[in-house]
């Protein structure tokens, strides 16, 4: 087992990798939770979307470790379940099984293009500097996520954004948390991050900010309501509404995708000489598990940031997605257990891992304009749009434009440029 992860070219061991699955499971459990509370409101059954929810996770995230050896874990995304209830379903007013088959019929768009090898071609020769300026970018985003699950920062309609209630109980528990979790760190212990969380989650029981749970196992829900509903409906997704929905779904979870797997390859150290090795392997795996979890019942899957904290507490093999795929499926019977896995609790993870992403910027050539505009773009608009994709879109606009305006268009790949274009294409379409 260890030959096959490679565990002594990574050095890493059993207990570490675990202690990495168990902290990136930690990280991703409220999508257990958050995932059926959104698809429910356009009209899914919640106890389902439950189920393929946990079961999608489990699929993807040991397919990933299996086939590319990357301590990543897979889940449905919280951008595109958005997207597919408020937008599709609610705002298109288009009924969620018909919704479900685009997503169906985008992952398997995906993994056509990731046989072919177009995904990991792409992923590959975007310029070393936007691929260190996207890892950074992504830092700041979850960073900013953390900051805002834990009531540090709020919406304000006079300077947009503004400091939250400090004196909230809620909010001085992701405090501590974050102060307990930084001081294991810089005290060198392994798995801080994870003994962070477990240590705040109990605070919390104790002093009775977080409710403790009333039953410890709970009964697995059924997949009756949703499961195959996308092979009913394949005949509607032929409009032109559906088909631009369609391309949303592929276009939003391709760059979410890429940029979440670059970020955790530069993380890891798993990236060599400006490639990922693997990558198309991984790729596979999470435009599989889309294709997997729209049969069962759920919106499309990515590969999710918050595996970096299981990366900052030493996960750097596949080993760690077999345990986080372990995790969820523990998960399908302790439902009721996960409720003590607040926001308060992840948040300070995804601050201190975004920190540690952002050092990924230091790599980047701040002393020329046409890098640094277009690098500081990408990193910019990822936490102020929330969106990773807008902002490797607005990084690959600028980027060859900078070089064409300094007579270099010879050092951009070709498809580059075609991307360039695309992407411009994309934005007047969203106009």
């Amino acid at each position: 087992m260890s030959a096959f992860f490679r565990f002594h070219e990574r050095e890493t061991s059993y207990k570490q990798e675990t202690m990495a699955g168990f902290t990136t499971f930690l990280s991703m459990a409220y999508i257990l939770i958050v995932n059926p509370i959104i698809l429910s409101q356009a009209g899914m059954d919640k106890g389902a979307v439950f189920t393929a929810t946990a079961l999608s996770a489990i699929i993807g995230s040991l397919l990933i470790g299996l086939l590319s050896n990357y301590p990543i874990g897979i889940a449905p995304s919280m951008g595109l379940n958005s997207f597919f209830t408020f937008s599709v379903c609610i705002g298109m007013d288009i009924p969620w099984q018909t919704a479900l088959t685009g997503v169906f019929i985008s992952g398997i768009l995906f993994v056509i293009l990731s046989l072919l090898k177009i995904r990991e071609k792409i992923i590959n020769i975007i310029p070393k500097d936007l691929k260190h300026a996207i890892a950074g970018g992504i830092g700041f985003f979850i960073a900013f996520i953390g900051l805002k699950n834990a009531g540090l920062v709020v919406g304000n309609e006079a300077t947009f954004v503004a400091i939250g209630n400090i004196k909230s109980p809620v909010t001085l528990l992701a405090v501590f948390c974050f102060i307990l979790t930084i001081v294991l760190m810089v005290r060198g212990i392994k798995g801080a991050i994870f003994y962070g969380m477990v240590i705040s989650a109990a605070a919390g029981m104790l002093i009775g900010l977080i409710d403790k749970p009333e039953n410890i196992v709970g009964a697995i829900p059924s997949l009756e309501p949703t499961f195959g509903e996308v092979f009913l409906h394949i005949d509607q997704v032929f409009t032109p509404e559906m088909l631009a929905v369609i391309f949303t779904f592929l276009f939003v979870a391709f760059f979410d995708t890429a940029g979440a797997l670059i970020a955790i390859a530069s993380q890891a150290g798993l990236m060599k000489n400006n490639e990922i090795p693997n990558a198309g392997k991984a790729l596979l795996a999470d435009s599989s598990a889309t294709v997997v979890g729209s049969v069962l019942g759920t919106s499309t899957t990515a590969s999710m940031i918050e595996s970096s904290s299981g990366i900052a507490a030493g996960g750097r093999t596949g080993f760690t997605s077999v345990i986080i795929s372990a995790c969820f499926a523990v998960a399908l019977f302790f439902s009721p257990l996960l409720s003590v896995i607040t926001a308060e609790v992840t948040s300070p993870a995804l601050i201190i891992v975004g920190a540690l992403m952002a050092m990924e910027v230091k790599h980047i050539n701040w002393s020329k304009l046409e890098i640094a505009i277009p690098a500081f773009v990408t990193i910019l608009m990822m936490p102020l749009t929330f969106s990773v994709a807008t902002g490797i879109a607005l990084g690959f606009i600028l980027y060859p434009i900078t070089m064409l305006a300094l007579k270099r268009p010879k050092e951009i790949h070709p498809i580059m440029y075609g991307l360039c274009i695309a992407f411009m294409g994309y934005f007047v379409y969203l106009a």
